[in-house]
């Protein structure tokens, strides 16, 4: 039987893509691999941003006592270090971003904003306390103090998922190869 031309050329590079696609299906795997790195980059955001909650709340919890607006500045100052140290881990994961795992790529591409949000938070709160000392139980501050707050337990949240996911993930990849049951 005779075939059209295009549709022998066709036909030869399906079938060329399907012998590749078996014979080298590691290639194809490996790009949705974890990058280790990338994994390590994961946890130290994870432990920053749980650090960043933990001071977060108390300083919240300063708009409801009588605490002097040195106190606040001194918190805040501490907060904006987190939130500086997260930008720094955020930048070398966008970095590593090609080379990550596609579980990966989405925490690093939810947490960025977040992260943006508690920077703006946090730049608006210290903006407030420069103009004002004296306000620091109404008006806008205790909003961005709970806001804050809030983000950072989002965020820490959001990434230990991320890792725990990526935990089992790799749990169960390895049962397989143990049991030599295909995942696909």
């Amino acid at each position: 039987m005779h075939m059209p031309t295009r549709g022998a050329y066709g036909l030869l590079a399906g079938t060329l893509l399907c012998a590749m696609l078996l014979l080298f299906p590691a290639g194809v795997v490996a790009q949705n691999d974890e990058n280790p790195q990338v994994a390590s980059l994961l946890a130290d955001a994870r432990d920053k941003a749980a650090e960043l909650s933990k001071d977060a709340d108390d300083l919240e919890a300063l708009t409801r006592s009588n605490a002097s607006w040195e106190s606040h500045a001194t918190m805040l100052d501490l907060i904006k270090d987190h939130v500086n140290e997260l930008g720094r881990i955020a930048d070398k994961l966008t970095a590593s971003r090609d080379s990550a795992s596609t579980w990966q790529r989405q925490a690093i591409d939810r947490m960025l904003p977040m992260l943006r949000e508690l920077a703006s938070n946090t730049t608006a709160a210290m903006n407030h306390l420069n103009e004002d000392h004296l306000h620091l139980t109404m008006g806008s501050y205790p909003e961005y103090l709970k806001e804050n707050a809030e983000t950072a337990h989002e965020l820490a949240d959001m990434i230990s998922s991320f890792l725990k996911y990526g935990q089992t993930r790799a749990k169960l990849e390895k049962l397989e190869g143990k049991l030599e049951i295909a995942s696909k």
